[in-house]
């Protein structure tokens, strides 16, 4: 039997529109992956935590609020301090184009805006997740 994959879906900061995410995550579930929802309002503290106590393969940032630069950043350098560069960070929401290759060298591995497709959202992760 093969291991599903584990994805943590977070909405950090003061961000308070989540359907989105709940769309993203509910995809993800549907397609056979395990998904925790961290809810709203969480710090890169909280989310990395929960990504560290879930064992996730994959952590799932949105954001529409436009603090995704400072936000993103935040959680992937926790991960990389909590020696977790192995999980997949995507991020999704309102995101300018100018911005995307800086969230990659980030260590923001995948972003996706409004309109994409939900399978290329899960083609992705299931391409790019160590296995």
């Amino acid at each position: 039997m093969e291991r599903k994959i584990r994805v943590l879906v977070a909405k950090p900061g003061l961000d308070g529109h989540d359907r989105g995410a709940k769309v993203v995550a509910r995809a993800l579930r549907d397609s056979g992956m395990e998904v925790i929802y961290t809810g709203l309002h969480q710090t890169a503290e909280m989310i990395v935590n929960s990504a560290l106590q879930e064992d996730v393969d994959v952590v799932g940032l949105s954001l529409l609020s436009g603090a995704h630069m400072t936000l993103f950043r935040d959680v992937t350098d926790l991960l990389k301090e909590k020696g977790m560069d192995d999980v997949l960070v995507v991020g999704g929401g309102i995101i300018p184009e100018e911005d995307v290759t800086p969230l990659k060298e980030a260590g923001i591995r995948g972003v996706f805006g409004p309109g994409t497709p939900l399978e290329d959202i899960i083609e992705f992760i299931k391409g790019n997740v160590k296995g």
